[in-house]
């Protein structure tokens, strides 16, 4: 990570604004509507949002560099995930009811995680450095965990017989939510603990440069970074509206929504994987990544699922047989990719490509 040793402005003028944002729609008149105003308040609440969502992974990314790996990514991963829990809890239990947009917006993770973000990471750390190294035993890890989360929670929901249709019962829905979070819990503890090293490729002079940030620049970023997360959720119901009426207004499909939050949340910490991986670290971009994928699932459903059971919502997890093949294909190539320690440009325009089919269909079903 690199040094912090001025706060830009941005980090804390974006998350003054969020605030200042959400307190004037408490006046009435003020708010997303389909007039001249109401679009430009729905320009403005993007640009706000967007700066405050990067202002979140910029004080995460200080406090991060402080306290190392992998427990930095870790802080990382956990402050997209309550980020996107938010927005996802939002509008799918909102008074338009979404029952898919929690199944879209974490298969849209997966698939920019572990084709887009990692494909461009490699491609971009091949151009640079023609191959590039990493753990090949925490990389298993997470594969590991990824393959089985992911198909008990996208896959397995459309074979089951208690329920008809791609959805759990309650007392199935209960079950894999403990399952994911007991899932989660051990890899975070085989990551952080037990097996820190498989997670960690670093020099000496890398290890050495993690106290740079004072105590006060920690506890001004641990306060702004909490700041920052609160302004999103509170502005979520508003990103909501204006996804909706931008989804109708384009005549984008369902899974259009769950596209557009997933590249919300993932934008910010996406460019600090690409910063990595041009800085040949490839492993620190492999951690956010992969990490990324494991937190979407092993947290967003069981928390999404929580909502839905007390709200009486209706939530759809199974995929459709296209997306099934999609997903099937990533798990695989992702096993190639990973399966040596080292890394070129090929394998980056694969992941590439896959990414490039996975929006095709979304965009042209």
């Amino acid at each position: 990570m690199s040094a912090h040793t001025h706060m830009p402005r941005s980090a804390w003028v974006y998350p003054a604004l969020a605030v200042l944002l959400f307190a004037s729609t408490m006046i009435p008149g003020i708010g997303f509507s389909h007039t001249a105003a109401g679009f430009a308040f729905a320009a403005v609440l993007l640009v706000i949002l967007f700066g405050t969502v990067f202002a979140a992974v910029h004080h995460a990314e200080v406090i991060a560099h402080r306290i190392g790996e992998p427990y930095g990514t870790l802080l990382l991963t956990l402050a997209v995930t309550i980020i996107e829990v938010s927005l996802i809890a939002t509008i799918m239990l909102g008074d338009k009811s979404v029952p898919t947009l929690a199944r879209d917006t974490v298969f849209a993770v997966v698939m920019i995680v572990c084709n887009g973000l990692v494909g461009v990471c490699i491609l971009a750390g091949g151009l640079r450095y023609r191959e590039q190294d990493f753990q090949v035993t925490g990389v298993n890890v997470y594969l590991c965990v990824l393959i089985v989360i992911a198909t008990i929670t996208l896959i397995l929901p459309n074979y089951t017989l208690s329920t008809p249709g791609p959805v759990y019962s309650a007392t199935q829905l209960g079950f894999v939510s403990v399952v994911t979070v007991v899932l989660y819990g051990v890899f975070l503890y085989t990551q952080t603990i037990r097996h820190r090293d498989y997670f960690i490729v670093e020099s000496e002079e890398q290890a050495a440069d993690h106290a740079s940030a004072s105590g006060g620049e920690m506890i001004l970023s641990i306060a702004l970074l909490l700041v920052s997360l609160v302004a999103v959720v509170l502005l979520a119901k508003k990103f909501s509206l204006v996804v909706d009426a931008g989804a109708a207004a384009v005549g984008a499909p369902p899974a259009f929504a769950g596209v557009v939050v997933a590249l919300l949340v993932l934008l910010p910490e996406s460019i600090a994987a690409l910063a990595a991986a041009r800085k040949n670290d490839l492993q620190k971009s492999i951690n956010l990544a992969l990490g990324s994928s494991i937190a979407t699932i092993g947290l967003t459903v069981p928390a999404v699922a929580i909502a839905a059971y007390v709200l009486d919502k209706p939530l759809v997890l199974g995929l459709d047989a296209r997306d099934m093949v999609l997903l099937a294909m990533t798990m695989l190539v992702s096993m190639m990719t990973f399966g040596t320690g080292r890394t070129n440009i090929l394998f980056g325009l694969v992941h590439m490509l896959v990414f490039a089919m996975f929006i095709f269909l979304v965009l042209v079903p």
